[in-house]
């Protein structure tokens, strides 16, 4: 298996895919917004859950996967890794599409489970969705991200002993990423794969690559460092990165520092925004982008897009202000 640029510990950005009015790819506005959160310090991550990736052809995901690559070259990120989701309803879908892939430039996939057969996926105690990892991690060219989001898909919740079992038997994995707020299932995975005895026994294929547990929301950032996440991958970012990349680098200082205590302030404004922005779903940030920046806006359909007054409303909304602001001052450093 060919190197490939390593996954980094800090914020990801699960970026939209931007659309014209007639719901073709606007690949100009992703490679905007690839350089304004990559400038900022975020790790892309396309063809996701935000991204619309049920909406979306194996060509489209080429495309948004060299766009992005291109864009980040661009700008003199060329050591910035991508991430690529290649959810599918099937194994032979998702293993295709992570060779796809890799063919358009990304460092990583991430796998979410298949949730149209969800019933009979957790039968028997999860041993299909066990093997669908496995099956992909061993046929997929470029490293796996096990990718746990009840909420798209289908209810299935993958516990910390199935995941286990998967780095277990599948060298592949370098990580997971964790859109399910338990900060005690972090807690669990760390505790065993931080071991020296779990990565002497069960090393993976790279051994430069540090397994990676991955938080889904900004707003449980610090509790999940503490219990060994190395990052977040939240909406957030999209609009306020550099506020988000600021958390980051003070949830890593000691807990008797000033800036920790910044870290607390600043968890608490991202908090009471994630959950805002959590209400309004991946079309509300897009309205706001597009108010924002200019671009933006349209999902695609069957999904509606957000009304312009509605973003006009949340624009006044003071907690929203209040992130704005601390965005304006780091982008002033």
């Amino acid at each position: 298996m060919a190197m490939t640029r390593l996954l980094p510990k800090g914020i990801y950005t699960p970026l939209p895919t931007f659309f014209h009015d007639d719901e073709e790819l606007d690949l100009d506005a992703l490679a905007k917004h690839v350089k304004y959160t990559a400038l900022a310090g975020t790790i892309p991550v396309v063809c996701g859950s935000a991204g619309e990736a049920a909406h979306l052809s194996a060509d489209e995901r080429t495309q948004i996967i060299q766009t992005t690559r291109s864009a980040l070259d661009a700008c003199g990120l060329e050591q910035v890794p991508i991430v690529a989701g290649v959810g599918a309803p099937s194994t032979r879908e998702t293993i295709y599409l992570a060779k796809r892939a890799q063919e358009a430039g990304a460092d990583h996939v991430m796998v979410i489970p298949p949730g149209y057969y969800a019933g009979a996926l957790q039968s028997n105690g999860g041993e299909a969705l066990r093997q669908f990892f496995v099956d992909v991690a061993e046929k997929s060219p470029l490293p796996v991200i096990v990718y746990n989001f009840p909420g798209v898909s289908a209810g299935i919740d993958l516990d910390s002993d199935l995941i286990l079992d998967v780095l277990r038997q599948a060298p592949n994995v370098v990580g997971v990423k964790l859109t399910c707020a338990s900060v005690g299932k972090i807690t669990r995975i760390n505790a065993v794969t931080s071991s020296e005895s779990f990565k002497s026994r069960y090393p993976r294929i790279n051994p430069h690559a540090e397994f990676r547990i991955i938080d889904g929301y900004i707003d449980i950032l610090l509790p999940s460092i503490s219990s060994g996440a190395a990052g977040a991958i939240s909406g957030l970012p999209n609009l306020v990165p550099r506020t988000c990349v600021r958390l980051w680098e003070l949830a890593n200082y000691p807990s008797n520092t000033p800036e920790y205590k910044e870290a607390q302030r600043l968890q608490n404004d991202l908090a009471l925004v994630d959950g805002f922005m959590q209400k309004i779903g991946f079309a509300g940030m897009k309205m706001l982008l597009h108010k924002q920046f200019g671009y933006g806006r349209l999902p695609r359909r069957p999904l509606l897009p957000s009304s312009e007054e509605s973003a006009a409303s949340w624009f006044m909304n003071p907690l929203l202000l209040n992130v704005l602001m601390e965005e304006q001052k780091y982008a002033a450093i």
